[in-house]
Parts: C-alpha cells; structure tokens; sequence
C-alpha cells in the first residue's frame, strides 16, 4: 500500500497477495490495525517477486500509521512477499501498539525483543530508534525543516544541526538494516521526504542495485530549496537512485533545476548522468483503487447511511458541501472556512440550505505549530456557527476525529461538493476517492490549483486557494450547478481515475527502474573476452602499419571541472 501522503492517524495496513498484478502466485494476506497515536511508523518494503527468477523488488516505504482517510484505506494489491522495516519510538503504551488483527498480544513495548519477534513471523524486520532519535529525526528534521520548506512555508522552518544529524544516523540504520536484506538482482524502492539520503548510501554498498525514489510531496523552487543549508547533501543523496519519480511535472523541473545549480549536473530530457550512470527523473502521478471505493459507495449499508445523513435534525433538505483534512497548515482549513463565511455573506439565501460538514483528522498534536492551528480552527468553528446559525440549522458540522472506511465513503457519497483546497499539496487523493465514490453520476468537486492533483483533473472547478472571493464563488457555481453539467465534468475524470490506479502507478515505476538499468548496461564499457582479445593482438601484429588512436578526457587524463587542470 503506497501511504503517500502524511495524513494518516489509525488505519488498517493491508495487503492482497493477489494474481492481477504480474500473474500466478499463492493468495496472501496479512492485516494489522495499528494504532500510534504519538509516533510514526516509518517502513523500508523488501519486495519478492516471485515471478522473476532469482530476482526480488525492494521497496522503502515510509508510512505514518495511525487513522485516517484516503490511501490508508485503500487496498494496494501486489503479487510479492512483503518484509516490512518500520521504525519508531519504543516509548508506546501496550494497547497502543497492536490489535488482535494480528493475533499477536504485545504485553510490555519496551521488551524490543519480543516486538521483533512479532514482526518476524510476518517477514518484517523492526528498526528501533531511542527517544532523541526518534524525536529530532521524524518531528524534528523531516517535519520542522523538510515537511514545511518543501511546502512554501519558511515561517514554520526550523534548521538545526543536531536534528540533521538524527535525520543522518536514521538513514544510515535503515541502510544498514536494508543491507541485511538485499541480494544481487534485488530492486530498491524508497519513498518520501524522511529517506531522501537512502538512495545514495544504498548506492555506495551496492554500485549495481537497481533503485528507485519517489518524493510524495511537492520539490520547491530553487529559490526555495537553496536555503537549506545541507542542501548538497540532500540532492546527491536522492541521486544515488536510478530512477526518481514526483507526482506531476512541475515538481521534475525544480528538482532538474536544483540539481544544474546545487550539484553541476545537467539534463537532458530528464535524463542525467551522475559518476558515469544514467539516472532519469519522471512524473508518476499516484493513483487510488478506484474499484474500492466506487463498489463500496454502492453498497446497500452505505446507501442507508446516505438516507440517514440527510435525514439529520439540521440536515433536512439541504446541500452538503463536504471538507476531509489532516491537521496540517498546508491544508488551507482556516481559508476555506474564511471563505465559507463570505459566502453565507454574500449569498444569505443559502441559509439553512447548505451545511458544510468539516473532518479534520488529528495529526502532530505535541507540535506547537499544530496546537495553534487547531485552536485557530476551533475558533473560526465557533464564529461562522455563532453568527449565521438558527434554532434549528448549524452551517458547520465539525468533528475532530479519524474515520473509518465505511463512514469515510458514505460521507464521499451523501456530499453534493467537495472541497480540496489546500494551499500546497504533492497530490491529494481524497479528490480522486470522492469521484470514485459518485462514479457514473455528479456532484461537484472545487479543487485548488496548489494541489498536484489539479495537473489530472482539470474539469474540476478549479480555484486558487489565496483568493477567497474566488472560492466563494466558486461555492456558488457548485451548489448552482445543473447535474448534467456535473456528469459532463465528471465522466472524464472518472475513466482517467479508474485507468490509472495506484497498482498501475506501481507497476510503471517498477517497469521504468528496469528500463533504465537496461539503457545504463547498454552505455557501459563491454570488456574484451580473450577470443575477442586474441583476435585483436593477432590481427595487430600482423598488420604492415598501424594506427594508435587514443581519447584524451577520461582515457589519457582524467575528467575535470577547471580544463586548466588537464592542459
């Protein structure tokens, strides 16, 4: 299950060792409902194929488990085994750590041992951080430096030397609990912000591996990203794959920019050629299984929950117009209900005709940042409710809460719009499980320009998420709009969605890591064997003149930046 977004607080992991994805191979399943309120799960994926002889894929995976929406719901299918490396703070209380879905009881955390053991029997292998570690590296570095400044917010950016050394040390025990696994032929997937130094010292113990990095949020400017100061680092470090992938083009083009003016390297078509090999950069943007969401959006428990909803005291004929958010200052909550109180301004005859029906997931609660945040939230609640509010009509519907699957679709289902505004996003595919979910029919979906899911789906009411008189009218475009206008809008959206799944975003990745291992062997020098070589020697010596011809950079000297230097 790819878990590209960071927007996850207690979710089912699950994975179906099916037959759709390369073909033949025993059924396995494994599923764990983990629930980390106060840490991550961050998970390097080892990947056996068992369809290619003496080969296996290895993935790095990092995912914050804990509950949420969106791709932490949905079932990835893949055809491999799966050996799992996840690494938190050993710091959990007991009933926090694993359910009975594994039919493993954890009575002490602290006894690693034993936890080891627990993911032993499903081939996953724990990596274990201490508390300091475990603190700078993943709310420290990834999301005090990284998370914000990747995003466009350097007013949240903290820079801090002993938090990059952390962030350092985890890399390195991944590296060196990854090594343990690999085998010649293995392919290596790593993914997102956390593992950005992965790829170059999995590179540097295995100068033949193929491996693959995929950032799931968006590259900055360079303008940007040049404030960082381990910037260097961090460039050379995701270098070290064969293939990097990003959801959209945009974000391809600030990493080929980085790379020319950071690192010297130039591209061409993005293609580069980093110490001698070929290393291509691509857009890839990730998928949701469609089939998933839009089969249980039809089903007859989700269709009653529909018919409840909109029988609700406040709920009776109006328009719902729904928001599903993790926590986080990027998502742009604070705006869209700014905006939602202008439009009730503007447009007083909505109401008690439409509510807006607010899920904000909780994430990073000890970070003061996301503190403030949801007191600001809390407070914008109170003030849209308390100024347009009736006897008996509430504009907003607020819960502060994860949740699950089912629920999760039934509110997709029962929404007349949704609105995904964030102010910067790699992708977000709540948009996408919302389509799903109204497959075949309308609804209306208000997306904002800053999310790397806009480059898909342009057909949607498209917003930038800075302009509040644009979003309000927006709303009003929305909740105006005809259903056959909202079907027209749709359809393509929704074939482009169910063609392009996240089991095919997985298998053209894997396809394009082994396409360029293959254009890398056909640039490489090929050694003379001794037939080829004794040929040569015989066919020089007997020759009445010969000719030496002999390439200077490179051959006779070696290759250099200052031309002076090799005069």
């Amino acid at each position: 299950q790819p878990f590209g977004q960071d927007h996850l607080h207690r979710a089912p992991l699950e994975v179906d060792m099916g037959d759709e994805l390369l073909g033949g191979g025993d059924e396995y399943r494994a599923a764990a409902d983990l629930q980390l309120e106060k840490r991550v799960g961050v998970a390097v994926v080892v990947v056996r194929d068992r369809t290619r002889e003496g080969g296996r894929s290895l993935c790095a995976v990092r995912a914050r488990f804990g509950a949420g929406h969106g791709e932490a719901d949905q079932v990835f299918q893949v055809e491999f085994v799966v050996f799992v490396l996840v690494a938190f703070d050993t710091e959990f209380k007991p009933d926090e750590l694993l359910s009975p879905a594994l039919g493993v009881e954890i009575g002490e955390c602290r006894r690693s041992s034993r936890l080891a053991a627990a993911f032993d029997e499903r081939d996953c292998r724990a990596v274990f951080l201490d508390d300091r570690d475990a603190e700078a590296y993943y709310e420290g570095f990834s999301n005090s430096a990284i998370w914000p400044l990747f995003h466009g917010f350097p007013q949240f950016t903290r820079f801090d030397e002993e938090e990059w050394e952390a962030y350092r040390r985890v890399n390195e025990r991944f590296c060196e609990v990854a090594l343990t696994e690999a085998r010649p032929g293995d392919t290596l997937w790593i993914q997102d912000y956390h593992l950005m130094l992965l790829p170059s010292m999995l590179r540097e113990a295995l100068p033949d591996a193929s491996i693959g990095f995929f950032l799931h949020i968006p590259f900055p400017d360079y303008e940007t990203f040049r404030t960082l100061p381990w910037r260097d680092e961090i460039v050379r470090g995701v270098l070290g794959a064969d293939l990097i992938g990003f959801h959209a083009y945009d974000y391809v083009r600030h990493f080929l920019s980085s790379c020319r003016r950071v690192a010297g390297i130039e591209n061409t078509s993005g293609t580069l050629t980093v110490d001698g090999r070929v290393v291509q950069v691509d857009a890839f943007p990730l998928g949701i299984d469609y089939a998933r969401f839009r089969d249980a959006a039809r089903t007859p428990e989700v269709q009653a929950a529909v018919e409840t909803l909109a029988a609700e005291k406040g709920h009776e004929g109006c328009k719902v117009m729904l928001s599903v958010e993790r926590l986080d200052y990027s998502k742009g909550i604070p705006e869209r209900l700014d905006a939602f109180d202008a439009f009730l301004d503007k447009y007083p005859e909505w109401k008690g005709r439409v509510v807006l029906m607010l899920v904000t997931v909780p994430s990073r609660e000890n970070v003061a940042s996301y503190r403030a945040l949801k007191k600001r939230i809390d407070e914008l609640v109170g003030q849209v409710n308390g100024k347009h509010s009736t006897m008996d009509w509430t504009p907003v519907d607020y819960y502060y809460r994860s949740l699950p699957f089912e629920q999760l679709v039934s509110l997709y289902a029962a929404s007349d719009v949704m609105l995904v505004t964030p102010l910067r996003d790699g992708m977000n595919l709540v948009c996408k499980e919302y389509l799903a979910c109204h497959d075949g029919d309308g609804g209306v979906l208000v997306l904002s320009e800053m999310a790397g899911a806009s480059y898909e789906l342009h057909e949607a009411l498209c917003v930038n998420p800075f302009d509040r008189a644009g979003i309000v009218e927006a709303m009003q475009e929305a909740l105006t709009m005809p259903p056959d206008e909202q079907r027209k809008r749709n359809a393509p959206m929704q074939q482009r969605l169910a063609r392009y799944t996240s089991k095919k975003w997985a298998r053209e990745f894997l396809d394009a890591v082994d396409d360029v291992k293959r254009r890398q062997a056909g640039m490489s020098a090929h050694l003379l064997g001794p037939t080829s070589a004794g040929r040569l020697l015989d066919a020089y010596r007997d020759a009445d003149r010969r000719a030496l011809l002999l390439d200077y950079d490179g051959t006779l000297m070696p290759f250099s930046d200052e031309p002076a230097r090799v005069a």
